[in-house]
Formats: structure tokens, C-alpha cells, sequence
């Protein structure tokens, strides 16, 4: 019997602040590269709450989802290590909370960068999938759904810390 196939789901927050773009710089098995703050959604967590945290902690810059930018899908295969995965996506922007210099940054994330659409556009080689730009294009067209477009039902959360 063929396992069931499952795509590793991630929650990423695009943030915009005075016509810039935080996005990462971390650390990958293929050298280093950029991602908009984002990681997995963890056991729990809605995928708000899920972006919410992985902002703070790739970026320490608190955030607060305000609308879904979409979801999206896309597959990643590593030539480094052979490893073939199918991400779905659920990106959020909202707004940009402050900013804690003392908080470390999540492990292998090495700085941030605040990167006009030209540079993130420019950097496209360096992006860890091809979703870092498609999401930021999406959000420069003005694409906004509202968060209750995704319902995380009570039992997601019932019994976790």
C-alpha cells in the first residue's frame, strides 16, 4: 500500500513597510537564501496565530495578521540532498508591531533585510521558493481575502498548551 501523500504545510507573513519588504536571510542546505518570515505551522495553532509567530521569531518584529494573501502551492526539489517536497503555503500580511533588537533570531535565520520590490525581484536567484516573490507580487496587485476565509475548528486547538 502507497503512503498517502501529505505537502508540509507553512504559513509565511509578507510585510510591507514604506515600500519595503522584510524578508530573511537564512541559513539552507543549498547555501544561504531568502524567504519572507515564515516556517511551519506548529500543533495547536490556526494559521494566524502560526504567522504570527514565525514572524517573531525569524524577524523579531511582532506582527498581526490582518487578511489572507492567498494560498499557494508549490513544490521544491533540493539538489543538495535529493529531497522532494510539495509545500502549501498560507500567507498573511497585516501589520508591522515593534520591533525587539534583543530578541535572537530563530536558529539559522542570520539577518534580516528590508528590500525594495526591484530588489526582491533582482534577488530571485536567492529565494528559497518561488513563492517569496509571487506572494510580494500578489500583494502589490492589492490581492486581500479576509482571515475568516480560513476556519480552524475548536478541536485543532482543544487540549494543546
Amino acid at each position: 500500500m502507497q503512503t498517502p501523500w501529505k505537502p508540509s504545510v507553512t504559513v509565511a507573513a509578507i510585510i510591507e513597510n514604506e515600500g519595503r519588504f522584510l524578508l530573511v536571510e537564512e541559513e539552507t542546505a543549498d547555501g544561504l537564501m531568502l524567504n519572507n518570515p515564515a516556517g511551519h505551522l506548529d500543533p495547536g495553532e490556526s494559521p494566524a496565530e502560526g504567522c504570527a509567530r514565525e514572524a517573531l521569531e525569524e524577524s523579531a518584529h511582532s506582527f498581526r495578521p490582518t487578511a489572507l494573501l492567498g494560498v499557494y502551492l508549490a513544490r521544491s526539489r533540493r539538489s543538495s540532498t535529493g529531497q522532494d517536497t510539495t509545500y502549501l503555503r498560507i500567507a498573511f500580511c497585516g501589520e508591522l508591531g515593534a520591533h525587539d533588537p534583543a530578541r535572537p533570531l530563530d536558529k539559522g535565520i542570520v539577518r534580516t533585510l528590508w528590500l525594495t520590490p526591484e530588489e526582491v525581484r533582482a534577488s530571485a536567484a536567492r529565494h528559497r521558493s518561488p513563492l517569496v516573490l509571487r506572494c510580494i507580487e500578489d500583494y502589490l496587485a492589492g490581492v486581500r481575502h479576509p482571515l475568516a476565509a480560513i476556519y480552524t475548528h475548536p478541536s485543532v486547538t482543544a487540549g494543546c498548551p
